[in-house]
Formats: C-alpha cells, structure tokens, sequence
C-alpha cells in the first residue's frame, strides 16, 4: 500500500480566533469545503471522538458518503479528523493547523492556515496511477476551500472585509 500526503498553505485575512471557530463547526463544512455538497449528520462543535457525516464529490460527476471522526484538537492551532467513505483512498487523514501571521496588507492579524490530507491507495501501480489522476484535484480542492473560507468569514464581520 502506498502512502501520500498533499499540503496547501493559504493566508486567511481573519485571528486565529475567528479562523478557529469557523472550522470547528462541523455543520458548516458545506459552506467552505470544496468537496462538501451537504453536511448529513453532526455535532455542531468539534469535540473529540465526535462523527460527523458528509455528501461529497469526488471525481467528475461521482458522490460518495463519508463519516469523519475528530481524533485530536489542540485548540486554536491544530486539528486532526480521520475520514471513511473515499475509496480507493484508504486510512484518510485531515489536518488543520493554524499559526497567527500579518495580513497581506501588512497591517492586520490574519492565519496561515495548512491543510493536509494523508492517505494510502492499495491496487499497487494502479493505485498510483490513480494518485497522479487525483492528486492535482485534491490540491486544488484544498486551495479552493482555503479561499472559501477567506471569502466567508469576511463576508460575515465588515470589520475584516478588504
């Protein structure tokens, strides 16, 4: 089984504090999260060991259901949730980690906030194979939610909006 990690870093125009509560609300992932068509099932506030459930898109016109476990959270810096339901990929891991930086003006607060997704694909040279197909999706998926997240925490505090 070979094993993977994808990391996108992207700076939110918002404090650690803001970036924080937003991504711990699992019943908003489908506000931000590329992926995330719905949010099916959760627990509000992200508290470890909690599920939280999800309809997502995957490849092209596919769907799959997936169920997310909070496996760890370091409040205001880091966040790990393990993920079922995204075959091929197996052992799927989502990490959060937030640091506090200068904002592109120079002037505010803002985040540097790293997503990260671990994983193993089975199917021995298919599966990487498949890797190289969705590999360079997953990455823009993460860009793309990064900068969701930017867009709505903006759009909700005038204070931050640039």
């Amino acid at each position: 089984m070979n094993t993977y990690t994808v990391t996108e870093t992207a700076v939110i125009n918002a404090p650690v504090e803001r970036v924080w509560e937003v991504i711990s609300r699992t019943d908003r992932y489908a506000e931000w999260v590329a992926g995330a068509i719905e949010v099916t099932e959760h627990h509000g506030v992200a508290a470890l060991g909690k599920t939280y459930a999800e309809r997502n898109r995957t490849v092209g016109p596919l769907r799959t259901n997936s169920v997310w476990t909070v496996k760890e959270i370091d409040p205001l810096r880091r966040r790990v949730d393990t993920g079922t339901g995204f075959a091929p990929l197996q052992q799927v891991t989502s990490i959060f980690e937030l640091r506090p930086t200068v904002g592109r003006d120079g002037g505010a607060e803002a985040t540097e906030m790293t997503y990260q997704v671990e994983y193993a694909i089975g199917l021995g040279p298919i599966g990487i194979l498949i890797n190289g197909f969705q590999e360079p999706g997953m990455r823009a998926g993460m860009r793309t939610s990064m900068a969701n997240l930017d867009r709505l925490i903006r759009s909700e505090d005038s204070s931050l909006a640039r």
